[in-house]
């Protein structure tokens, strides 16, 4: 059995017995992992409060190659991202984030993905209220193109066809991005207007300037990115943190 410290990020944790947690941990050099966290119930425990979502830290692990679920030791906390918890916009799309991390990020080590994730994370809780929004639509295009599935945006997403800019651009979240004229025909296409297809350029690309959505575009976008996540990436799983996110239920209609 090995002894490893790596940085990691909590995704989720489940009780188990009466005194124990099973927590869900994207680490930065082992991947996604579950580990067992003995005690960590109880009022005296070693990890005090540091097993909340999202929160950030040091795990020490026991792994074992034969087990799925490995022993955590210990977890030292750097960053308890309080400044989430306690904002309803700026947790929805951080829980977003890591629903998409644990659900989509490969069985091996992906430092890129990882550290995106802790960034996004940082600017989510760091963040002026009003780019709170814009700001978690672009973190789940940055997450989910550093995993390897960036939407097709310069060329057609079925036979690779360039995609003349200045153009309104036809969507299709089940094969992956843009489609040309010759492709783009048929159910399941959303045409976006010029400006709409330059939002969300700006989104994708990280070197970009931030756009400027009001509600109503916005809303737009986060129905896009949910739908493309569902066909291209999900396969009909439940995503219940993407969900809250896109409908964003404590706003009143």
């Amino acid at each position: 059995m090995a002894a490893i410290t790596t940085p990691s990020i909590i995704l989720g944790a489940l009780r188990y017995g009466d005194t124990s947690k099973i927590v869900r941990l994207a680490t930065r050099d082992l991947g996604i992992r579950s580990a067992l966290a003995t005690g960590a119930l109880r009022p005296r425990s070693r990890f005090g409060a540091s097993l909340q979502l999202l929160s950030e830290g040091v795990a020490h692990l026991y792994l074992k190659d034969t087990r799925d679920l490995q022993t955590l030791a210990a977890f030292d906390l750097t960053n308890l991202r309080a400044g989430l918890a306690g904002d309803l916009p700026r947790f929805a799309a951080a829980a977003a984030l890591g629903e998409v991390a644990w659900r989509f990020s490969p069985a091996e080590p992906h430092p890129d993905s990882f550290d995106l994730l802790s960034g996004a994370l940082t600017v989510l809780e760091t963040a002026p209220a009003e780019a709170v929004e814009v700001l978690g639509l672009r973190m789940l295009w940055r997450l989910v193109s550093v995993l390897g599935f960036a939407p097709a945006l310069d060329r057609c997403a079925r036979d690779g066809a360039p995609l003349p800019p200045g153009e309104p651009l036809r969507f299709s979240a089940a094969e992956g991005g843009g489609l040309c004229r010759r492709c783009g025909e048929g159910q399941g296409i959303t045409t976006l207007s010029l400006a709409d297809r330059s939002d969300l350029e700006a989104l994708v690309r990280a070197d970009a300037e931030l756009p400027i959505l009001d509600e109503r575009h916005a809303a737009s976008h986060r129905r896009l990115f949910a739908r493309f996540l569902r066909h291209h990436l999900a396969e009909g799983a439940d995503l219940p943190a993407v969900a809250f996110w896109e409908d964003r239920p404590w706003v009143a209609a």
